[in-house]
């Protein structure tokens, strides 16, 4: 709609509409209707009255686009947008009272860093748990004429027939006899493990019972006589003497703890090539791959009146070098160590089983399991100290030289003096 018409300017510097006229929707100029004018004329529209608007003054013109953003009339229409507000902080909590406590979020890192913390925790309990528990005694010690430490280190390994521990009804079930049929301390198992310094294979070798020595103070007699007189110092001291080897630690079991430790890790499987049957004990075990329970793992390592054992005590250290690596081996696999039911009785009858020289520590005997886990595949040389004969009692004094030799200098033993 266009507005024309005279205006005046106020003394305000303003200019005021005037009589005005205006064009209506046909494009006819029309005076705006005065009172107590004329009345409309016939085909006309109806006059209306329009407010008087107020037009702005030169140079404040305001943008078309004002009209868009700020309705007519309101503060700062026609003049630029007002600077924005200072930017405030966000509330924060009143002075004096405790800030609230971040939650810490577990990433990766910090979840494999608490695991690697709880097993070296656990592994520190179980070793102090072991340290403090294993039984002790005071099996080595120096002595003018001991032979020198050299490469290596030798582990004398016995094999009692200990039946301290054990009920009535025990000793009848692994038919070890009475207590009082085992007049004092005997060994039914003697050895020597070394453990080389080098990369050659370690040696577990066997020293037959009834093997006639010099036993120190007390002449010339079966191995294990000095087992029963002076007990383990005795005998280290006469192993000592027989083989010219430095025994640097001790471990000890009796039938009950070996019996004992079997069970706790459920058996041990075995391939046994013959039937076997003794007539003393009255244990009967198949020939074939099976697990041997307590009981018949204890029949097996101390069976020599058997058809299946032809050579007797030769016979018998053969079995036990063999049992004890596949004992080894089935202790220190992850089926056993990762498996609560076998680890935990495990742990639990250990210390009552072992007994290790006061000097000796856990550290030590794990050092000799894991050089005893390759006596199943090879791994480790297996050898019995040679003899004059299948009766065990002397041996040949010549190989025998050679084979010790061989374990003072941590070199290979040589093939021929190697007797299963």
């Amino acid at each position: 709609m266009r507005f024309t018409g005279p205006h005046t300017t106020t003394g305000f510097g303003e200019r005021v509409m005037g009589p005005m006229t205006y064009g209506g929707d046909d494009r006819r100029r029309r005076m705006p209707p005065q009172p107590g004018g004329r009345p409309p004329q016939p085909g006309g529209r109806p006059r209306q009255h329009q407010r008087a608007q107020m037009l702005p003054l030169p140079g404040r013109e305001s943008s078309p686009y004002d009209s868009r953003t700020r309705p007519m009339g309101a503060p700062g229409h026609g003049q630029g947008e007002p600077p924005p507000p200072p930017r405030q902080p966000p509330p924060g909590p009143p002075a004096g009272a405790p800030r609230p406590r971040r939650r810490r979020r577990w990433g990766v890192g910090k979840v494999l860093m608490t695991l690697v913390l709880i097993i070296v925790l656990f592994l520190g309990g179980v070793w102090a748990y072991l340290e403090f528990s294993i039984n002790r005694v005071d099996a080595l010690s120096d002595y003018d004429g001991r032979p020198a430490a050299a490469s290596g280190s030798n582990w004398l390994i016995v094999g009692s027939d200990s039946r301290s521990g054990l009920t009535a009804e025990q000793e009848e079930n692994l038919a070890t006899g009475a207590e009082s049929d085992a007049k004092g301390q005997r060994t039914d198992t003697i050895m020597v493990a070394h453990v080389p310094d080098n990369s050659t294979k370690p040696t577990l070798l066997s020293l037959p019972r009834d093997s006639q020595v010099k036993i120190p103070g007390h002449g010339t007699s079966k191995i294990n006589a000095a087992f029963a007189i002076g007990g383990p110092a005795l005998l280290a001291k006469t192993v000592e003497g027989a083989t010219g080897l430095h025994i640097d630690h001790y471990a000890e079991i009796g039938f009950g703890g070996f019996a004992n430790i079997v069970e706790a890790i459920g058996g041990v499987d075995m391939c046994i090539d013959k039937d076997m049957s003794d007539p003393k004990t009255g244990i009967d075990i198949k020939a074939g791959c099976q697990k041997l329970d307590g009981r018949e793992a204890l029949g097996f390592v101390r069976m020599r009146y058997s058809s299946a054992t032809p050579r007797s005590d030769l016979d018998r250290v053969a079995n036990q070098r063999k049992f004890i690596g596949a004992l080894v081996s089935q202790i220190a696999s992850p089926g056993t160590l990762l498996n609560p039911f076998d680890f935990f009785p495990l742990l639990s009858s250990a210390p009552d089983a072992l007994t290790m020289d006061s000097g000796d520590h856990v550290h030590n005997l794990a050092g000799l399991a894991i050089a005893m886990r390759g006596i199943s595949d090879g791994g480790v040389t297996t050898t019995t100290v040679p003899l004059t004969s299948s009766s065990a009692e002397h041996w040949d004094k010549s190989k025998s030289q050679q084979l010790f030799d061989a374990l003072r200098n941590d070199t290979e033993v040589p093939s021929d003096v190697v007797t299963n």
